[in-house]
């Protein structure tokens, strides 16, 4: 994860030379027509929030991260890296600015559809966890609960001011079921010490987590979508 430290960059925007500031490069992209950005959270197998073309798409699944341009056809794709000298180095980030294809973005619902799905994934796996005892349990995992849950009464504002109050809640669960999973992979194998155990709970992990991903784009992406539905 990238701290709120990091320098970021802009490199490739039509009109400009070289690398831009955050600041000059949302100028830049408002004059070129973009009206807002769209989170893509695509994994392997899971295109989820791109929307072309492959080579955007490539980028964007090797960064495991990227944001699509709403009103004009521009995307940025993360690259992060280490700079400076030995005692001394910080993080910098540079967004490089490619085309995309201005179609839907892959596989994102709505916030209802998120909520819903979520709860009900969520639902199926802490059985199948449970059964197979290796739910994420125990004083390591909630000590991580707690300190999400202060990391989340401390800094409310998950979502910036204008997001619908249902983006926030979706964003709340997605994040604590994302944590719940990591734990999950953290805690080792519990009782699943046989192969199909072990199988059985990454099959019942995986679908989670891919809801989870696309409950954090559907939230992400809300006041977008809210601002296209109302320009209709």
């Amino acid at each position: 994860m990238v701290g709120d430290d990091a320098v970021h960059r802009v490199e490739g925007l039509p009109g400009e030379s070289g690398p831009v500031g955050l600041t000059l490069a949302t100028g830049r992209l408002r004059s070129l027509g973009v009206t807002g950005l769209r989170v893509a959270l695509p994994a392997p197998g899971h295109p989820l929030g791109l929307s072309g073309p492959p080579e955007f798409n490539a980028r964007a699944l090797d960064a495991e991260e990227a944001v699509v341009g709403f009103g004009a056809p521009y995307g940025l794709v993360p690259e992060v890296y280490e700079a400076g000298p030995d005692g001394d180095v910080h993080v910098e980030v540079v967004w490089h600015c490619l085309p995309v294809r201005e179609a839907p973005p892959a596989d994102v619902p709505s916030l209802g559809e998120a909520e819903r799905e979520l709860a009900e994934a969520l639902r199926e796996a802490t059985e199948v966890l449970s059964r197979l005892d290796v739910a994420a349990s125990g004083p390591v995992a909630e000590a991580a609960l707690d300190a999400y849950r202060a990391r989340a009464e401390r800094g409310r504002e998950l979502l910036a001011p204008g997001y619908p109050p249902r983006a926030v809640r979706v964003l709340e669960l997605a994040q604590r079921v994302g944590l719940l999973i990591s734990l999950a992979y953290e805690n080792g194998h519990g009782g699943a010490v046989s192969a199909s155990e072990i199988a059985a709970r990454g099959q019942a992990l995986r679908p989670v987590e891919r809801t989870a991903r696309r409950a954090q784009v559907a939230a992400y992406n809300s006041a977008v979508e809210e601002r296209e539905r109302g320009g209709r």
